[in-house]
């Protein structure tokens, strides 16, 4: 019997199991992520942003090598964990809703020669399948917006946590003042009513007893990505026909617009959040 989600959950688990989405994302994002870029220069390539991203967020631990467990919550095509994998040695859990997903990042997994450190699980991130005090660090990048409790992802996080453990993620937020009502047509594209903020994530944080150690804030990245990814759907549209369809096109173009236009008008941030368990 198929697990059983909430309803925000389930049409997450479905847009991304959907062929339109796992073809989309695999030929436009560089066919390894779905996470945010960190661009050098305005037009850099998608692929090249998106590895940055991952090799910052390393940065920021206090230690990775073939000893750390890593759980990545919402890992997409495995992309980030293949990066980490193969740099570090280290041993990578992706927990991820999309079955087409999973499938598509095993694959690639075996065919990079690293599903050995590897393990990919199909699941949702307020429910995860592994003990107590299992991993060195919980990762994500841009994936925790897509529930609708993420108070009990962070629960989530500290529980799997050892103790002097690391939660490093990324995530797309609004601003602490902005006017939700300004954002409805991202919340209605993402089937939420609402984004976290910066100030949610530090509150809940410390109260599931997580101590922030740093938060870099970078919200013209989020900006310059989706027009980047806009930019580079537009220009490919010929290419995609017969692989995505003709309304999925033209829904994400509109969709990344509005992301476009809510990062210029200062609704939207974005950036590496770090905190830790205490010993």
């Amino acid at each position: 019997m198929s697990k059983q989600y909430s309803n925000e959950v389930e049409v997450a688990r479905s847009y991304y199991n959907s062929t339109d989405a796992d073809n989309f994302y695999y030929r436009i994002w560089g066919g390894e992520d779905l996470h945010l870029g960190i661009y050098d220069t305005e037009d850099e390539d998608i692929y090249t942003a998106s590895r940055r991203t991952i090799d910052r967020m390393a940065e920021k631990a206090k230690k990775i090598d073939q000893s750390t467990r890593i759980i990545d919550l919402g890992g997409g095509f495995a992309g980030s964990a293949r990066h980490l994998a193969r740099k570090y040695g280290c041993y990578v859990a992706v927990l991820n809703l999309s079955e087409a997903e999973n499938e598509r990042g095993r694959k690639m997994n075996r065919e990079q020669g690293l599903d050995h450190l590897i393990d990919v699980v199909d699941g949702s991130f307020d429910d995860v399948p592994f003990d107590n005090e299992s991993f060195d660090i919980v990762w994500s990048q841009d994936a925790i917006l897509h529930s609708d409790n993420r108070e009990q992802v962070i629960r989530e996080a500290f529980r799997v946590l050892k103790p002097g453990g690391e939660l490093i993620f990324t995530d797309p937020m609004q601003t602490d003042n902005c006017d939700e009502q300004v954002l409805q047509p991202i919340y209605e594209r993402i089937n939420l009513s609402s984004l976290g903020s910066p100030s949610f994530y530090r509150e809940t944080c410390r109260k599931n007893g997580l101590k922030e150690v740093g938060f870099e804030e970078m919200p013209h990245h989020l900006t310059n990505h989706y027009y980047r990814v806009l930019k580079e759907t537009e220009a490919r549209e010929d290419e995609l026909e017969g692989d995505v369809s003709r309304n999925y096109i033209d829904n994400m173009k509109k969709g990344l617009q509005n992301w476009v236009n809510g990062g210029k008008k200062g609704h939207l941030t974005w950036g590496i959040f770090h905190f830790r368990k205490e010993d």
